[in-house]
C-alpha cells in the first residue's frame, strides 16, 4: 500500500509526531510511506526511518499558491502511485481532495481540532472516512459539517510505550520524597496561543507558589509568528505576579520524553475543546498525573480522581486546587500515575492507532461506491432495473445508491441490486436553485467513485459533476455533457430504452443486461391488494382482466377511447365471465367514473387507489392486463402478467418491455408513430383499435395462461 500524508510543516507538535509515527510504522511494515509538508525539524526523522518527503508550501493560504499546488500534488501522486492520499490539515486537504479526485485516488482525512465552519474548514469533512480521536470531535463533525454518522472512524491517538518510560512518583527514592529536598515540577506543553490557556496557567501557578514554594514551572511550546506577541505578553504576566523566578521558557523541544521525566504533573488548561490531547497520554505513559480542562475530548482520556484531575476551563482557582491536591497527597499522585499508564497500554498504543488506521485505508480501498442517476417518469425509471441489476453483478461488493425522484421512488423499494434510494424532490423540498444545491450538497458528502447517468440531461449532468465523483459516466448529447469524463457519443438514432442504457454501461465494461424488468411488493402490499379485492366482490374462482384507462396527462394522445373501455368491460363480462378491474392515476378519477356509468358490468375501480407496489400487487392478480404506452405496461411486465399493448403516437419497438407473453395492437395510419402529446387528427390512431381486436388477443393470451397453468 502506498499512501501519501499531506500537512502545513513538520516543526514539533501532536500532528506532526502522529505523522512521523505513522509513516514509521508503514515503512517498517513493508509500505511506501510519503509525506508532503511545508518542511521543518521533523523531517530529518522521516529520513532516518526511509519515508519520502516532498517539500511544497500545502499550508499557505493562497488560492493561487493552492491552485498550484494540485497540480504539483497530482504529479507526485502519479509518480509514487499513491493508493491513499491523507489530509491533516485544513488548506492540505482542500488541494488533496482536489488532487484525489483528478487521479482518481482515495481520499482521506484526520479531523485533529475543534474548526470553524467556513469552507476551508469543511474540507476536513471530505473524505471517503474521516478520522477522528475522541467521541466528542466525532459529534463536532457530525454536527457542525453534516459528515454522516457512517464515514465516522473513531482511533484514539497512540503513544510509543518503549520511548515513554514509567517513572510514577512510586518509583521515586526515600532522599526524592523527603521534603524540600526536590522541587515540585509542574510543566505545560503545547503550542503558545491564546486558547491553549497559558494566562490561566501562570495564575494558577501564583496561587500554588504562595503554599508551596519548592516548586518550578517548565513551559515547552513555542509561538506561531503571528502570536509572537503573545509570548512577550507570558512572560510579562510572570513578572506580574512574582513567579519568573521560578518559571522557565524552555520554546519548542522534540525531547518530549526527557521533559515530562522532570514533571511532577503535567497541567493542560486549554480554553476550548481539544480534539483528543495528545500530550496527555504520553504524559500518563511517562508515569505524570495529569491535571486538564474538562472539556472537549479530554474528558474521553480522563476520569476525574482516578486517572487524572479535571479543572474547569479559564479557572486558575480550580487548576491550583488540582496541583495542591497532588502536592499534599503523594498516595493520590501515585495512584493516579499508575492507573493511567494501565489505561495508556490498554487503548492507546502506537501499534494500536497505526493498525486500526492501516484497517481504514484497507476498508476504504476495498469500498466501491456508486451512483446511479435516474430521474425519469415511472415507466423509464422501471425501465433501469436491469441496467442496475447488471451493475451490481460486475460491482457485487460496491455500494450503489440511486438518485430517484420522489414520484417514482417506490419502485426501488425493496430492490436487491442497491443499498439505497436517495429521493429529490424537484417540486417540494427540493424545489428551485436552492434544492438543486442542496440535493448536491447530499450527493457529494456520500463521497461516490463512479456516477452512472442515465437521465442524461443537463439536470442529471450537473448533478454528476457536483457529487464530486472521480469518475461520471453518460452520453455526449451536448446537454451539458462537459460535466462528464467518460463519454458514449449520442449517434442521434432512435435506440430502444434499454439498448441506450446499454451504451453508457459499456464504458464500465458492462457488455449486457437480460433486459428483464422487476418490481418488489411487500407482503404489506399483497396483503392490502387481496383485502381490496374481497372488499369489492372479486371472486377467487372468477377471472380477473385489468384495464389502465388513462395515460400522463402530458399524453393525451395515447388515451383509448372511454367509450371502447365502457364497451370492453360489458363484453369480458357477457363472453368469458370476466370481471374487470379498472387502473389508472387520481386525475384519471372522473373518467373511472363515466366509465362505470356506462357499464352494465361493474367494473372495480382501483384509480387513484394504489401507491405503485399495491398497483403491481393488484395487476399480478390479473390473468390479463390491458393498457396503453404508459407506466402499468412496464409494471404489468415486472409483474409477469400477459398484457395487451395499445399503440398510436409512439413506437412499440422502442417502448415495449421484454417479456414472454404479451401482444401490441397498433394503428396502421401513415402519421404513427408521430410522438406529438396532442394529435391535430382527433386522435384516428387509437380510435383504430377496436375494442373487437382486444377481444380477440385477450382470448388468445387466456388460452396460452390455460395452457401453461395446465402444464404446471
Amino acid at each position: 500500500m502506498n499512501v501519501l500524508q499531506i500537512l502545513p510543516y513538520l516543526d514539533v507538535g501532536g500532528v506532526e509526531r502522529g505523522t512521523v509515527d505513522l509513516a514509521r510504522y508503514l515503512t517498517l511494515n513493508g509500505h511506501k510511506s510519503v509525506v508532503v509538508s511545508g518542511g521543518g525539524r521533523l523531517v530529518r526523522r522521516l529520513d532516518e526511518i526511509g519515508a519520502w518527503h516532498y517539500q511544497l508550501p500545502v499550508g499557505r493560504k493562497s488560492p493561487v499558491t493552492a491552485l498550484l499546488m494540485v497540480k504539483r500534488l497530482s504529479e507526485i501522486i502519479r509518480k509514487e502511485n499513491i493508493d491513499i492520499v491523507h489530509a491533516r490539515s485544513r488548506v492540505p486537504a482542500i488541494i488533496g481532495f482536489i488532487a484525489a479526485k483528478i487521479t482518481t485516488k482515495i481520499f482521506i482525512t484526520t479531523a485533529h481540532g475543534y474548526y470553524n465552519t467556513h469552507l476551508a474548514s469543511r474540507a476536513m469533512s471530505w473524505g471517503r472516512f474521516v478520522i477522528v480521536a475522541s467521541r466528542e470531535m466525532a459529534r463536532h463533525m457530525i454536527e457542525d459539517f453534516g459528515t454522516p454518522y457512517d464515514r465516522i472512524r473513531l482511533i484514539p491517538r497512540g503513544v510509543n510505550l518503549d520511548e515513554f518510560k514509567f517513572a510514577g512518583r512510586d518509583s521515586m527514592t526515600a532522599k526524592d520524597r523527603a521534603p524540600k529536598k526536590r522541587d515540585f515540577v509542574i510543566g505545560m506543553i503545547s503550542r503558545i496561543t491564546p486558547l491553549k490557556g497559558h494566562t490561566d496557567f501562570l495564575r494558577a501557578v501564583s496561587m500554588v507558589a504562595r503554599t508551596t514554594p519548592a516548586i518550578k514551572v517548565l513551559i515547552v511550546g513555542e509561538a506561531p509568528p503571528s502570536k509572537a506577541r503573545y509570548r512577550e505578553e507570558l512572560e510579562m504576566l510572570t513578572r506580574r505576579l512574582g513567579i519568573s523566578n521560578i518559571v522557565k521558557f524552555m520554546g519548542a523541544r522534540e525531547d518530549i520524553p526527557d521533559i515530562l521525566s522532570e514533571l511532577d504533573v503535567l497541567v493542560l488548561p486549554t480554553k476550548t475543546p481539544e480534539a483528543f490531547g495528545r500530550v496527555i497520554i504520553e504524559a500518563q505513559a511517562a508515569g505524570v498525573p495529569v491535571v486538564a480542562s474538562r472539556i472537549g475530548g479530554i474528558v474521553d482520556i480522563i476520569r476525574d480522581g482516578e486517572n487524572g484531575l479535571l479543572s474547569f476551563p479559564e479557572d486558575p482557582r480550580s487548576i491550583a486546587n488540582a496541583v495542591s491536591r497532588l502536592i499534599k497527597d503523594e498516595k493520590a499522585a501515585s495512584s493516579i500515575a499508575v492507573k493511567a499508564r494501565e489505561d495508556v497500554e490498554k487503548k492507546y498504543s502506537l501499534a494500536s492507532m497505526c493498525e486500526k488506521t492501516l484497517e481504514v485505508y484497507r476498508e476504504a480501498l476495498s469500498l466501491k461506491k456508486i451512483l446511479v442517476i435516474k430521474m425519469s417518469a415511472l415507466g423509464d425509471v422501471i425501465l433501469s432495473v436491469p441496467s442496475l441489476k447488471a451493475i451490481r453483478e460486475a460491482f457485487p461488493g460496491a455500494v450503489i445508491k440511486v438518485l430517484v425522484e420522489l414520484s417514482s421512488s417506490d419502485v426501488f423499494r425493496g430492490c436487491p441490486y442497491i443499498n439505497e434510494r436517495i429521493v429529490y424532490s424537484p417540486k417540494s423540498r427540493d424545489a428551485g436553485f436552492k434544492g438543486l444545491i442542496n440535493i448536491a450538497s447530499q450527493l457529494r458528502k456520500e463521497d461516490f467513485d463512479i456516477v452512472v447517468d442515465l437521465q442524461n440531461n443537463r439536470k442529471s449532468h450537473l448533478l454528476s459533476f457536483l457529487s464530486a465523483a472521480a469518475l461520471r459516466y453518460g452520453y455526449d448529447n451536448k446537454k451539458w455533457s462537459f460535466f462528464l469524463n467518460k463519454r458514449v457519443k449520442d449517434t442521434g438514432k432512435a435506440i430502444d430504452p434499454l439498448g441506450h442504457q446499454l451504451r453508457t454501461l459499456k464504458l464500465l465494461g458492462i457488455e449486457k443486461n437480460d433486459g428483464v424488468s422487476e418490481l418488489w411488493p411487500s407482503k404489506g402490499d399483497e396483503a392490502w391488494a387481496d383485502n381490496f379485492l374481497r372488499e369489492n366482490w372479486a371472486n377467487s374462482r372468477r377471472l380477473l382482466v385489468g384495464v389502465n384507462i388513462g395515460a400522463s396527462s402530458r399524453w393525451q394522445s395515447k388515451r383509448w377511447q372511454t367509450a371502447y373501455i365502457a364497451e370492453l368491460c360489458d363484453e369480458l363480462a357477457t363472453r368469458y365471465n370476466i370481471r374487470t378491474l379498472l387502473t389508472g392515476l387520481s386525475e384519471d378519477t372522473e373518467t373511472a367514473k363515466e366509465i362505470a356509468g356506462m357499464s352494465k358490468s361493474k367494473p372495480i375501480i382501483a384509480v387513484g387507489k394504489t401507491d405503485i407496489l399495491q398497483l403491481a400487487s393488484l395487476i399480478k392478480r390479473c390473468r390479463v392486463y390491458i393498457t396503453t404506452d404508459s407506466a402499468p405496461l412496464h409494471i404489468a411486465a415486472s409483474m409477469r402478467t400477459p398484457f395487451v399493448a395499445l399503440f398510436g403516437p409512439t413506437d412499440p419497438e422502442r417502448h415495449v418491455p421484454k417479456t414472454k407473453a404479451y401482444k401490441v395492437l397498433k394503428s396502421g395510419i401513415k402519421c404513427s408513430p408521430c410522438y406529438k402529446p396532442v394529435c391535430r387528427k382527433n386522435n384516428r390512431c387509437m380510435k383504430d383499435i377496436k375494442v373487437e381486436d382486444v377481444l380477440s388477443v385477450v382470448e388468445e393470451l387466456l388460452a396460452k395462461s390455460t395452457k401453461r397453468k395446465a402444464k404446471v
